[in-house]
């Protein structure tokens, strides 16, 4: 038999690795002392086992011998057992000697007990108190476990390279192709279907390498293991994950357009942009408004600018006595007459109710937002209206209180009827001034809205709102 020596260098590197590696087991050992302690490395059972077996008896009854036989060719075959001694009398087995731990010590007794003839089992063995055994198994388990790996390094190797293939080719398909812009009704979406296509080309990977590695058993623990992940971090970030979904559907309906004023929720401004985590406003005063996107879209939404016509109304009181019919007549022509006030739909008028001390009469008029501010026309209504009622003689008289002193002498009251309130003197109408005249537009606030969408904010300056895309 030829035999062949290696390099010296080569057998004190294995040497070195050997007693490096049975150092961090002796350390892993003496860190799991303190977990045995205030137990004996000596264990033995506290009586023999009794069997389930029925105890036969004359010439049926298995001999000692054939017992005792059957057990040594048996625990030969065992590692682990070499250190045990093994007697048998009238079928009652007594075992004696070392053991590396607990679990070789009940196999043993379950081993005897499967013997046919045997009575009872009294195992007095010992768990072996030498480190050096009881570090044996668990290196010939990781050299065993390391062959094995080294020996699957190839298969694992090509089932590596057919994930990254899969994953990595996918996403720079998906990347390049443009076919999502086309599927999807804006951007966002369109973002949204490419990561929904690359988390499936990872998946493909995954199912694909573990095949490769026949692993396949692996993909329902890591679907399972993935799905109470997911759950968790759903359960973790909810608000996000909310406002997420909640930006996919305002997305899709598009509830309101860039520049619209609108009311979320008791917040009025004009819609500056619309990011995947929240609406942004822009308040009349100027001021940054921003919603949640759960919020607007769970939220009652009201928008002033869908329409382009919208109805404005006020309410101004006249004397009690007065022709109430001829106060309306004449309030609903000078509405009529503003060049701002649309024709259809009509302008409205009636009593509204009776006052103390007058009648309160309501008018209500269109306008188109679009040539016109909605808050200057309604106001140059208002006084126009008032100039005309006054100027054709009918008074908005104030409210009339009248005083009474008890305990003192009563106040003389003159003879004949009442004499009428006096009034100023009627003036000419000042002309309006120009920051009053409804045509003016006021640009101030979209040119905010503007700078908003521009802005590299928080959001990237991402807008999902888009003008192609249908409103709900």
């Amino acid at each position: 038999m030829t035999q062949t020596s290696e390099p010296a260098g080569a057998a004190a590197a294995a040497t070195v690795a050997e007693v490096m590696l049975r150092m961090v087991c002796a350390l892993f050992v003496a860190a799991c002392v303190g977990l045995f302690a205030g137990q004996t490395l000596a264990q033995s059972a506290d009586g023999p086992v009794q069997t389930d077996g029925q105890i036969e008896v004359g010439a049926e009854a298995v001999r000692d011998g054939e017992i005792l036989s059957r057990i040594r060719n048996l625990l030969a075959e065992i590692d682990g057992y070499n250190g045990v001694t093994v007697s048998v009398s009238e079928g009652v087995v007594r075992v004696t000697g070392q053991v590396i731990d607990n679990a070789a010590q009940e196999r043993l007794t379950q081993i005897i007990n499967r013997v046919t003839g045997v009575v009872a089992i009294e195992n007095e063995t010992e768990i072996s108190g030498t480190l050096e055994e009881r570090l044996a198994p668990a290196w010939e388990r990781i050299a065993s476990r390391t062959r094995n790996l080294l020996a699957n390094v190839p298969i694992f190797l090509v089932a590596m390279t057919a994930f990254l293939v899969v994953a990595a080719g996918g996403w720079v398909l998906i990347s390049k192709i443009g076919i999502w812009s086309r599927l999807a009704p804006n951007a966002f979406i369109a973002d949204v279907y490419r990561a929904v296509a690359r988390v499936l080309f990872v998946l493909v990977g995954l199912v694909l390498a573990l095949d490769i590695l026949n692993a396949t058993a692996l993909i329902g623990a890591v679907l399972g293991a993935a799905g109470v992940v997911g759950l968790a971090l759903g359960f973790a970030v909810r608000d996000t994950v909310e406002n997420f979904i909640a930006s996919i559907l305002l997305s899709l309906r598009q509830p309101f357009r860039p520049n619209d004023f609108v009311d979320i929720g008791g917040d009025q401004g004009t819609v500056a942009r619309l990011t995947s985590r929240a609406t942004i406003l822009i308040s009349p005063e100027g001021n940054h408004i921003r919603i949640p996107n759960a919020t607007v879209f769970k939220g009652r939404i009201v928008n002033f600018t869908r329409d382009p016509r919208r109805r404005f109304g006020f309410d101004l009181g006249v004397d009690a006595d007065a022709d109430l019919a001829a106060a309306l007549s004449t309030a609903v022509t000078a509405l009529e007459a503003q060049p701002f006030v649309l024709k259809e739909p009509e302008v409205g008028a009636w009593i509204s109710e009776v006052g103390d001390s007058n009648v309160i009469l309501t008018f209500t008029g269109w306008v188109d937002q679009t040539d016109v501010n909605f808050a200057k026309a309604r106001g140059e209504a208002i006084r126009a209206t008032k100039i005309a009622l006054e100027t054709a003689g009918f008074g908005l008289p104030e409210p009339i209180y009248r005083v009474r002193l008890d305990g003192g002498a009563a106040p003389a009251v003159p003879e004949g009827p009442p004499a009428p309130p006096t009034r100023a003197q009627k003036t000419a109408p000042t002309e309006l001034p120009v920051a009053a005249d409804p045509s003016r537009a006021e640009p101030e606030i979209a040119e905010a809205a503007e700078r908003e969408r521009e802005r590299e904010g928080l959001d990237g300056g991402e807008n999902l709102l888009d003008d192609q895309q249908k409103a709900e």
